[in-house]
């Protein structure tokens, strides 16, 4: 098994930026529409209700969702992207202590455990001098060495910030509006933010090989 660690984008990437973003949304949203119709699913499939209760019937269908993609990207884009991988363990790891124990804490702090595990691994990459950033968004930039520096430190700190906003969302609001806004919620914050290092990449873009004769 192979993992996206070059940093020039495979011809994959560059073919199928759309189809590998729905990959990656895909279960997240599979997730929520599962916990918002929970008691349906569990009327017209009631073998779903061994699972438990509406959040842990959506943990398990996310968790299916989960392996499908990864399975998908495998085979249509030829390697599994690091970030996707890495939550997708640690989605099974915890969907499956949440569905056995029956305790909803642990799927709740998947995302707060993910986004820390990211961002101490950008900072702590940063630290032994490497930005490994550039593995992760190598479909989409090609930057030069400061910028993938300052957009990897930019990033660390934001999935440091994503991980404390994880954990006030879920220990202070309800699984309803937890789950919400982890679609509706974290993902505009996060395009937000990505849009707002645009200056940034486009100051630091290099242009790829065997692209700057044409």
């Amino acid at each position: 098994m192979t993992t996206e660690s070059d940093i020039t984008p495979s011809s994959a990437d560059r073919h199928h930026p759309m189809l590998k973003l729905a990959l990656e949304l895909g279960p997240l949203l599979i997730f929520f529409f599962a916990n918002l119709r929970g008691q349906w699913l569990v009327d017209r499939f009631p073998a779903l209700s061994e699972l438990g209760g509406p959040l842990f019937v959506a943990t398990g269908l996310f968790m299916a969702a989960t392996v499908i993609s990864l399975v998908a990207s495998k085979i249509i884009l030829g390697h599994l992207p690091i970030m996707p991988f890495v939550s997708g363990i640690v989605v099974l790891i915890f969907g499956s202590l949440s569905i056995y124990l029956q305790n909803e804490t642990f799927i709740k702090m998947k995302p707060t455990i993910v986004n820390a595990l990211f961002g101490v691994a950008l900072l702590g990459g940063l630290a032994f001098g490497k930005s490994l950033l550039g593995y992760v968004f190598n479909a989409a930039f090609q930057l030069d060495a400061e910028g993938w520096r300052k957009l990897t430190l930019r990033w660390g700190i934001f999935f440091l910030f994503l991980a404390v906003l994880n954990e006030v969302v879920w220990r202070n609001f309800s699984d309803d509006f937890w789950i919400a806004f982890k679609v509706w919620g974290t993902m505009p914050v996060t395009i937000i933010f990505t849009m707002a290092q645009m200056p940034l990449i486009l100051r630091h873009t290099v242009q790829p090989a065997g692209e700057t004769d044409k």
